[in-house]
């Protein structure tokens, strides 16, 4: 799966405590490239390493070593190579399994315990800027899931959507005695007024940058019978056609909606970040930022794209690791997705952007609520 598949619905799932032992597989993987042939050897290892890990436990029995065994085979040979991003996890216990395709790097680890490791899987989700994309016409709405390079129809929520046939027959044209004009008949308002309404239930449940696609009387309409939820649109293209897709067409003419977003996004994150300085309310650098999000007092985590470091614990600072070589107590590999996860727990907002636009503050920087 991709990371823009994990809804709050299946987070909870995935979180959900398990019967031991609940194994998590995360590696690195490469894009197109030819490193990327050493994937499928560097995964069969790793699943060799979880599998001396099982038979090694005491506290797992025989049958329910072999339940998992069978689950992460399972999963091993769903693995499409074809489909690798920048990482890799690999979720089995005694009864399923589950693979994902992730948008960031993660460190090579397996994980025995009594719940799945999500925390990378949630930064990686995090870090593709995941949004809404609602195609409109006079009797039809569809809705897409977008992610990084991903986008894909949202079948579900009441999508995709159509007027109510009975509405939408001949015999309209004979009450009327000619077919009046599509976006100014009463019944097109009606349809485009249920769609607004199904999109605020989806927004309130998954927030997102939404961008609406169509002609200029459809968005027009849609904005004028709509409440708040289409009006807030992050971007808007004024072009028919698009509420069948097909995908890779569709995210080729939103992409310049999408870049001209990120630009505002990141125009504002540093703003909000340069305000909370004046006032005192700021952290800068992984060891504050991390001390103020294990204290629950952050409004916004901003962090790099690509920022990734290895620390390790001394005296509740982190430190980082000055030699691979030496195996340092404590250390943690990838702990900026655990902070970027308990950062989203508390219910701050993290947002990433490009690489060096936090040069100066340490690659990361929060506002605080106090």
């Amino acid at each position: 799966m991709d990371g823009d598949a994990l809804t709050p619905d299946a987070l909870r799932e995935l979180r959900a405590p398990r019967s031991y032992p609940a194994v998590s597989l995360t590696m690195p993987t490469h894009r197109r490239d030819p490193r990327s042939e050493q994937d499928g050897v560097r995964l069969r290892n790793l699943l060799a390493q979880g599998v001396r890990r099982l038979e090694a436990d005491s506290d797992v029995s025989r049958t329910a070593r072999g339940a998992v065994r069978q689950q992460l085979d399972r999963a091993v040979a769903e693995v499409d190579t074809r489909r690798s991003l920048d990482g890799l996890l690999i979720l089995a216990d005694s009864g399923e399994h589950s693979v994902w395709y992730l948008p960031r790097t993660v460190p090579e680890a397996v994980v025995l315990s009594d719940t799945y490791l999500t925390r990378n899987l949630v930064a990686a989700t995090a870090q593709s800027h995941p949004y809404w994309v609602l195609g409109v016409s006079a009797d039809r709405a569809t809705l897409w899931s977008g992610g990084g390079e991903s986008l894909h129809e949202h079948t579900g929520d009441g999508f995709p959507m159509t007027p109510p046939p009975s509405e939408w027959d001949v015999e309209r044209e004979e009450r009327v005695g000619d077919t009046p004009s599509t976006f100014r008949d009463e019944e097109t308002r009606r349809f485009l007024r249920s769609v607004d309404s199904a999109v605020a239930t989806v927004l309130a449940r998954r927030p997102r940058p939404l961008y609406v696609v169509g002609l200029a009387p459809a968005l027009a309409l849609l904005e004028q019978a709509g409440d708040a939820a289409t009006r807030q649109a992050a971007g808007r293209l004024v072009k028919g056609g698009f509420t069948e897709g097909p995908a890779p067409v569709l995210l080729r003419e939103l992409r310049p909606l999408l870049d001209q977003h990120a630009r505002r996004e990141r125009t504002e994150v540093l703003a909000r970040l340069d305000a909370a300085k004046s006032r005192r309310a700021f952290a800068a650098g992984l060891d504050e930022v991390w001390e103020s999000v294990r204290e629950k007092r952050v409004e916004l985590v901003a962090l790099e794209e690509h920022f990734n470091v290895t620390v390790r614990v001394d005296d509740g600072h982190l430190l980082p690791v000055e030699d691979a070589a030496v195996a340092w107590p404590d250390v943690r590999d990838d702990l900026v997705d655990e902070l970027v996860e308990a950062a989203l727990d508390s219910g701050a907002e993290v947002v990433f952007l490009p690489d060096g636009s936090l040069a100066e503050r340490g690659r990361i920087a929060a506002v605080l609520r106090y």
